[in-house]
């Protein structure tokens, strides 16, 4: 006997997972898609199901990553940096980064002369 393919819940009870009705109130993000429409030749809806499904899946990467950052410091793996040190290293690499030949605080860049 054949196994019985069904979804996962009958169409009544959730009829969103068929199909879902997305109403766009943000002026930029409609004129993103439909930039991306003429562009790409594809439907809004292939568009808008495939960033929710690399936003869901992004979100879930960062939520595991956080996930384990936490659980390495609540077992005592890695130390927590005090905040006054994180700064310190910060403003100097972007000192670092602006000391660099080419950098747009260059003064001696070719942008500046």
């Amino acid at each position: 006997m054949a196994p019985r393919v069904f979804g996962v819940a009958p169409n009544r009870a959730f009829p969103y997972l068929w199909a879902m009705d997305v109403h766009l109130n943000n002026p930029e993000i409609k004129a993103k898609i439909d930039r991306w429409v003429a562009e790409t030749g594809r439907r809004p809806d292939e568009l808008v199901e495939d960033a929710m499904a690399g936003y869901f899946e992004e979100l879930a990467q960062t939520r595991e990553t956080l996930n384990s950052r936490y659980d390495d410091l609540k077992s005592g793996r890695v130390k927590p940096i005090p905040g006054d040190v994180v700064i310190a290293r910060l403003r100097e690499k972007s000192a670092a980064r602006r000391s660099q030949p080419g950098s747009s605080r260059d003064t001696g860049s070719s942008r500046d002369k």
